[in-house]
């Protein structure tokens, strides 16, 4: 691994674990076994660390949700397999990272933001007319308005404040509201295929 890839991949593994304003330079420089020099080669600062850190993340969940639209045999398995990688992301996420993310670093939180209501929107939205076509999902629902819902609904899931760390854990709150979300748009036919997949049997 290049030494520049090798800095990303060390601050990441220290956010990840305890958020981003707790950790410095000097800790990066330690955590890798390398002087706080070495990592001024590369990155002027923490905050570029911060912004190449989600430019190359935000690269990568695009291409992988890419890829789960393309190889889900249909828009439910799509939502199951999102499900996975929420679960996956999450549960090795700090909580804290988000609002450190929007209090100290607002262009990385910028680019955040400009993900979530460009890119996450129009899959989102490519998602839903899916569903239509296939049966699963409400002909009466607006794929504008729910795609930008559900984009709402993301950011109000991190918000500390309406969902405190100490109380609640960042993947059950983005599992329970897609799941809310889910079976908000869904015709009968979608719930069936749900509860099959999540292998529930229910009175109809």
């Amino acid at each position: 691994m290049e030494p520049k890839e090798r800095i990303l991949k060390g601050a990441e593994e220290l956010f990840f674990k305890y958020g981003i304003k707790s950790v410095t330079m000097d800790d990066i420089a330690k955590h890798l076994a390398i002087s706080k020099k070495t990592i001024y080669q590369f990155y002027s600062d923490k905050n570029e660390i911060v912004e190449t850190l989600m430019k190359d993340t935000l690269k990568q969940d695009e291409c992988e949700f890419n890829q789960i639209h393309d190889q889900a045999a249909n828009m439910i398995e799509e939502v199951m397999h999102m499900m996975q990688h929420i679960t996956q992301m999450f549960a090795k996420t700090n909580p804290n990272i988000f609002y450190d993310l929007q209090k100290y670093h607002p262009k990385a939180w910028n680019l955040f933001k400009e993900f979530k209501q460009e890119c996450m929107a129009a899959m989102i939205e490519k998602s839903i007319e899916r569903g239509k076509k296939e049966g699963l999902v409400r002909e009466d629902i607006n794929s504008k308005i729910i795609s930008r819902m559900r984009i709402e609904q993301v950011e109000m899931g991190l918000n500390p404040e309406a969902f405190p760390p100490t109380e609640f854990k960042l993947v059950d709150i983005q599992l329970s509201m897609l799941d809310h979300f889910l079976h908000g748009i869904c015709t009968l036919k979608g719930h069936k295929l749900i509860n099959k997949y999540k292998q529930v049997t229910e009175d109809e």
